[in-house]
């Protein structure tokens, strides 16, 4: 099939786009209001964007808590939603009144970030903490509330020492969730990865080749 995606005029009975942009990771985003409550909630259009310096970005569809929190304090953690807390980070999705601290909704522990008021998941094996760099906000659909793209500067990052081996994160550990479509979900787990060398061109940048065999830890 081939359809317009802007008419949406896909004839299927769920919009099939969610399904096929995959695997999203979960920014599990923390927020704090100007009133102290705490708010916390999973974004699947979420990720990073630069390593120099570290940036992640995410939309809201909507003014939501998170943006409205974030808008009024510029700041915000994202902690890693995984495999063990799959039902928290789904239970905290709810649209619940503002007064409501999704942490207590959730059962989940606050832990206190160093460089930022918002706290992050305890629970959670990693996490980043984050200053608010920019918002951008996307065209307006024909139907529904337009999203705005949060744009934030990582300035400090929580790594459980336990996923820390030979100097090297251990991700597939963290059994971080992803997104699919409609209400489907992913993990990642060690099964699940692999590793390749990446190609060396040549001197005179006409060929390229690839070490065969698993990464050898060498960046190039």
């Amino acid at each position: 099939m081939h359809y317009d995606a802007l008419k949406r005029d896909h004839g299927l009975p769920h919009d099939p786009f969610k399904a096929l942009v995959v695997p999203r990771p979960i920014g599990w985003v923390s927020s704090v209001g100007r009133d102290g409550v705490a708010n916390l909630a999973p974004y699947s259009f979420f990720n990073a964007v630069s390593d120099r310096p570290p940036m992640l970005v995410f939309s809201s569809g909507g003014t939501k808590d998170s943006l409205r929190n974030i808008l009024d304090t510029g700041e915000f953690t994202c902690s890693i939603a995984t495999w063990a807390l799959r039902d928290q980070m789904n239970l905290s999705s709810a649209v619940v009144a503002a007064s409501v601290d999704e942490f207590a909704l959730a059962g989940l522990t606050k832990a206190a970030s160093r460089f930022v008021k918002p706290p992050r998941v305890a629970e959670s094996p990693a996490a980043f903490e984050c200053k608010l760099w920019q918002t951008l906000p996307l065209p307006a659909p024909p139907r529904g509330e337009p999203f705005t793209l949060v744009v934030g500067t990582v300035v400090g990052v929580y790594i459980d020492d336990a996923l820390i081996r030979d100097g090297l994160v251990q991700s597939g550990e963290m059994r971080a969730l992803a997104r699919l479509g409609y209400m489907d979900y992913s993990v990642l787990s060690p099964e699940s990865m692999f590793t390749m060398n990446r190609p060396l061109a040549s001197e005179d940048g006409l060929r390229a080749e690839v070490a065969p065999g698993p990464w050898d830890g060498v960046y190039r």
